[in-house]
């Protein structure tokens, strides 16, 4: 064999006695065949084998697995993010004509993706109160394909009663898609109660440490994981085998992460209730939260993510405290192991449920640094922010 075919074809070596605990990120886009008539066969591999690796690796088959099993489902696909999941469940089962019900405190962007994709496609979508229930049954028009459920909401953190909104839907042989980020599978499994699609933004939790994007829907039905990967394969959708990676390794420390940060914003949320400058906490496990008698009932515990509504008039002095902040970062997303403060505009997203508090939002993402010095360095953003506004709280 010539030197240049030697720098080409890798030499087989023996595997004998090496068994490792990490799985192995394989990279591929090409995927080797046996022979001409298995190549030429290929497509009756179906979805479940390999034939390109656009399609699946055995790192992204991995992953699939360890998510479905963690959601009582049959099949999970993984997408680039997790508004990448959502949207491609939209682009996946509706069509033009077609009727979509979307929570009036979902995330920003699956707002967006409604109102400037689906709409000019002549896809309608209607937003609904999250607290409605069973009275979803009244919004289903005839031509109404899913409903979406956040629960928790973004920001605002209102918990859905999704087993009744999935039971109206199922009646009117609706679909039901529920964004599960805040949970994740060790907190609430959607399929569980009726949903027909968990979606989750794997950049969070699941990575656990602020450096991947990565989304996944789960489902129940072979033939909703059929449409949900035609689209992907006729969009050139797929994953990078280093990003699924990269989730393997946080998900092993998901459940002790999870446990940690929610207990700390548990703790938090009960004590920010009685600051001077806070107006109100919006934590799915204070009884004051809309929906926590639904969160007592079908939630196992909580995340680490929470909002507090400020008193009006500390605004002016609201970005300078923001700055001088140390251990909390300034930054979207959450889940990772470090701690996250961010404002956020919540008046102007609302369209059905108006939002009749001036003060300012903060969400809160609670990581691993110390419990002590995160609690002291909240209390002074909060004691400045006091002081500042202490005419107008006054």
């Amino acid at each position: 064999m010539h030197d240049l075919t030697r720098c080409v074809q890798h030499p087989v070596v023996s595997q004998e006695g090496f068994r490792s605990l990490a799985v192995p990120t394989y990279r591929a886009s090409t995927i080797l065949y046996e022979d001409a008539g298995s190549f030429a066969a290929r497509g009756q591999r179906g979805f479940d084998g390999y034939t390109y690796g656009l399609h699946g690796t055995p790192t992204t088959r991995t992953l699939e697995a360890q998510l479905t099993a963690l959601h009582n489902g049959i099949r999970t696909v993984l997408v680039p993010s997790g508004q990448m999941a959502v949207s491609l469940v939209f682009l996946t089962f509706l069509l033009p004509g077609d009727h979509v019900l979307v929570p009036d405190n979902a995330y920003g962007p699956v707002r967006s993706v409604c109102r400037d994709y689906l709409a000019p496609r002549g896809i309608r979508h209607t937003l609904y109160d999250p607290l409605i229930g069973a009275g979803i049954a009244g919004l289903i028009e005839p031509r109404t394909r899913l409903v979406w459920v956040e629960s928790p909401g973004s920001g605002t953190m209102e918990v859905q009663d999704i087993p009744a909104i999935a039971a109206a839907a199922r009646a009117r042989g609706v679909l039901v898609g529920c964004d599960n980020t805040w949970c994740t599978p060790l907190l609430f499994k959607p399929l569980d109660h009726g949903c027909d699609f968990a979606v989750e933004a794997l950049t969070k939790y699941v990575g656990g440490h602020s450096d991947l994007l990565l989304g996944s829907v789960t489902v129940r039905d072979l033939a909703l994981r059929q449409g949900l990967k035609e689209v992907l394969r006729s969009l050139g959708i797929g994953v990078s085998p280093d990003e699924v990676a990269l989730a393997l390794r946080g998900i092993e420390t998901m459940g002790l992460r999870l446990a940690h940060v929610g207990r700390v914003s548990e703790a938090f949320a009960r004590r920010l209730q009685d600051h001077p400058a806070v107006e109100r906490v919006l934590h799915p496990c204070l009884p004051s939260c809309p929906g926590h008698d639904v969160w007592a009932r079908d939630i196992r515990g909580s995340g680490g993510v929470f909002s507090i509504v400020l008193k009006p008039g500390a605004e002016a002095a609201l970005n300078p405290a923001l700055t001088a902040l140390k251990v909390f970062a300034i930054g979207a997303s959450w889940g990772g192991t470090r701690s996250l403060i961010a404002p956020m505009a919540v008046q102007g997203d609302r369209s059905v449920t108006p939002w009749t508090h001036p003060g300012a939002v903060l969400r809160i993402s609670i990581g691993l640094e110390e419990e002590g010095e995160l609690w002291a360095e909240l209390e002074r953003l909060l004691d400045a922010l006091a002081t500042a506004g202490a005419p107008a709280l006054a």
